[in-house]
């Protein structure tokens, strides 16, 4: 798995500023994919992160590193709990809510709008997309925006800088284990 798309694509949940990012990894065998996604885990536990496989086709995996701690104080906001309530996640753990995920992802080709609760969206703006069936949005960045722009144009401005710095600690030779900040 290349080290540069792992960090380009999940530096803000690598350095503790987000919970959860997703990406897409074209894998040759699902049996080498797996165990770079064990061996990533024996990495990255230690630091408080996970990664999971989400959905599998046609030789690409989209995976999930995420932060289980920062994931289960984010689902248990008055309104996330409302919107994982109408997608059929009440009640659940984490383990089973990432679970459920998992499920809707295969069941669909497209993304089940709770999913920006597991990528530290601000539930007011995963709220205003799913009312807003993805249109009326104040601002586009990492996601639609539909409250707060100011703070959402800070959060953007400061994955970017995240990014690009962790792009250039990892070009100076610097590993996943010396980049995963613990939290």
């Amino acid at each position: 798995m290349s080290e540069d798309l792992f960090v380009q694509c999940c530096a803000p949940t690598l350095a503790g500023i987000k919970t959860g990012s997703l990406f897409t990894f074209a894998y040759g065998s699902r049996q080498d994919m797996t165990e770079d996604v064990r061996s990533l885990n024996r990495t990255l536990a230690p630091h408080g992160l996970r990664i999971l496989p989400l959905r599998f086709s046609k030789g690409r995996a989209l995976l999930y590193l995420f932060r289980p701690a920062g994931l289960r104080r984010d689902l248990c906001d008055k309104t996330a709990i409302e919107i994982l309530n109408e997608a059929g996640y009440g009640g659940l753990g984490l383990e089973q809510c990432i679970q459920r995920l998992k499920k809707r992802l295969c069941e669909s080709k497209d993304f089940p709008h709770e999913i920006g609760l597991f990528l530290s969206y601000p539930p007011e703006d995963v709220r205003g997309f799913i009312d807003n069936k993805a249109q009326n949005y104040k601002f586009i960045g990492y996601w639609k925006v539909y409250g707060d722009e100011n703070k959402a144009r800070r959060t953007f401005e400061q994955y970017k800088k995240c990014t690009d710095s962790y792009c250039r600690s990892l070009s100076a030779g610097h590993g996943l284990a010396e980049l995963a900040v613990s939290v």
